[in-house]
């Protein structure tokens, strides 16, 4: 063999070598989300740090997971065009950064559907749960992995006085994220809904810009609101899950086997996320920390049913006005799954 011809088949391994290793390189999952990864600290960290793992492990290293906390990328909707984009690969969103993308995640904010946490799992874990992935892909083209816990069911918290009955929230300035339902459920109340971005809620609450604020008990701890709230009512009244999706560009570069291990990781992932956000809101940082500095109030039966009669119906009626046939259609499943999982 000639000097030029081995120099050519040289030159053309190392071609096909450094084309491998762009083709190998490609398969870097860039992950957002936007709590800290401290799988101790919350929902979101454990699942990132969970699902990182698990991939990488389970791959060989064939995909590598490159955490984006703390909302490093950008906010939910801005992330959510870099994933159609392709730019980023997946994304854990609260409801109301994905609203952006598929408005109709509202049907999910019927107050007072829930009897209790477990049932939140069996209802997004189970056919309802597909179904909602399936629409989600189908409108957005956004691949569907799981939902999360974003830290259990809502409570409300305010810095006035206890809320007992449906009349105590009368006047009561509260924030709420941007969706027209988790407005309507203060509105139907009587208090009045102010959307604050979240980075700025804290010191809402503590100007008294706002003088409450409803988020599950693991996200209050962590946010300080004892520190600027003196009343907190377990009203149990909305579960907003996280919606967990990846590029379907991304998707569709992984193998058959890949995609396998990516799909089991985000299983595991999402209930450790769900074991961390019970085991905060029963330890120390979680509800006995907030009872320790702040007026607590569990609902009875009877104050829960005077808050359901007072919500559901004007938010039901939002619902249907907003999202048409296919939103009732929607809603119709979602009430019959929790049903089904309440039995």
């Amino acid at each position: 063999m000639t000097r030029f011809k081995k120099s050519l088949i040289a030159a053309v391994a190392a071609a096909s070598l450094a084309l491998a290793g762009t083709a190998y390189a490609e398969k870097v999952m860039r992950l957002h989300h936007l709590n800290n990864d401290n799988p101790f600290d919350n929902g979101s960290g454990a699942m990132a740090t969970v699902f990182k793992n698990l991939v990488e492990s389970g791959t060989n290293g064939s995909v590598t997971v490159q955490t984006y906390p703390n909302g490093q990328l950008g906010d939910d909707a801005g992330v959510l065009s870099q994933l159609r984009a392709g730019v980023v690969q997946s994304g854990i969103h609260s409801v109301g950064g994905f609203a952006s993308a598929y408005p109709m995640i509202g049907v999910l904010d019927v107050p007072f559907a829930f009897p209790d946490v477990s049932t939140t799992y069996e209802v997004f874990d189970g056919p309802f749960g597909d179904k909602l992935a399936v629409d989600i892909e189908e409108k957005t083209g956004l691949k569907v992995l799981g939902f999360g816990d974003s830290g259990g069911l809502f409570a409300i918290t305010n810095s006035r006085r206890q809320v007992r009955t449906p009349d105590d929230m009368q006047g009561l300035q509260i924030r709420t994220m941007g969706l027209d339902t988790h407005q309507e459920v203060i509105r139907a109340l009587g208090g009045q809904p102010t959307a604050i971005a979240w980075s700025e809620v804290y010191t809402a609450l503590q100007t008294g810009v706002a003088d409450g604020q409803m988020n599950p008990i693991p996200i209050i701890s962590f946010a300080r609101f004892d520190e600027v709230q003196q009343y907190l009512s377990l009203t149990n009244h909305l579960f907003a899950p996280y919606v967990w999706v990846v590029s379907n560009r991304f998707w569709d570069s992984l193998d058959e086997t890949e995609q396998k291990v990516v799909e089991s990781a985000a299983r595991s992932a999402i209930v450790a996320g769900r074991g961390i956000s019970r085991i905060i809101e029963a330890s120390d940082r979680g509800l006995p920390h907030l009872a320790a500095n702040m007026e607590v109030h569990s609902l009875t039966p009877d104050e829960m049913d005077a808050f359901r009669e007072a919500t559901q119906p004007a938010v039901m009626e939002i619902i249907s006005e907003k999202y048409g046939a296919e939103g009732e259609e929607m809603l119709a499943a979602f009430l019959e799954a929790i049903e089904n999982a309440s039995q």
